[in-house]
């Protein structure tokens, strides 16, 4: 079990105590979610964009397309990126709307795109499948050349990070001038899969696979 330090240190200037440094609460995080977004300036303009992604080991692995573009290039060209991860986990309703909040986790990785070796692309693409739709793999048919000929696997270090979070309920003192009558606490987000829906061309009475069913339980 990895248990370092996240690096670099403390470099947050607000609320700098909502900075963590537990690097399991990074990789919890990270292994939680299922959606990042990749941040890159592109000739002078900043381009964000929502990515898929899985942690492998201490690299964050993304997919692209040869037809894609901007990360590819921004990879070529070693220029630096952003990718965060959020998960909100509720709303904290304070007794005025300047205390109110939300209780978080984020984390922000910045650092420069490569592309995973040709001899490592395979297993990092299983890798980000499997994090994706655990399963599933095994379930289809062989990738075609024509479709990894249009596939490209970046990754992105784990080195420079900063993850913050906050947890908890409203600030609040027992003389602190509000009228505690007024209700004030945390509304929790719950998030879970529905009922999988069939493709229209899938027979009705096809079982649902093994993968689907896993992940909607």
């Amino acid at each position: 079990m990895n248990t370092a330090a996240v690096a670099p240190p403390r470099r947050l200037r607000r609320l700098p105590d909502r900075e963590t440094s537990d690097r399991l609460a990074l990789d919890d995080l990270l292994d939680a979610e299922l959606v990042g977004h990749l941040a890159v300036a592109v000739d002078g303009v900043p381009v964000v964009v929502p990515m898929g992604y899985a942690r492998v080991d201490r690299h964050l692995v993304l997919h692209g397309s040869t037809g894609g573009g901007f990360a590819l290039r921004a990879a070529s060209a070693r220029t630096p990126v952003a990718f965060a991860v959020t998960a909100l986990d509720g709303l904290v309703y304070a007794r005025s709307l300047f205390d109110s909040s939300m209780n978080y986790r984020s984390v922000t990785v910045k650092g420069v795109l490569e592309a995973v070796p040709a001899d490592e692309e395979e297993a990092a693409l299983l890798a980000l499948s499997e994090r994706l739709m655990p399963g599933r793999p095994a379930e289809v048919r062989d990738t075609r050349r024509k479709e990894v000929a249009a596939t490209r696997v970046l990754r992105l270090a784990l080195d420079d990070v900063v993850m913050k979070q906050r947890a908890g309920g409203p600030s609040e003192e027992p003389d602190d001038g509000e009228d505690h009558t007024q209700w004030a606490g945390v509304l929790p987000l719950e998030r879970r899969w529905g009922a999988p829906i069939p493709s229209a061309l899938t027979p009705a009475g096809t079982a649902v696979p093994a993968s689907v069913a896993a992940l909607a339980r």
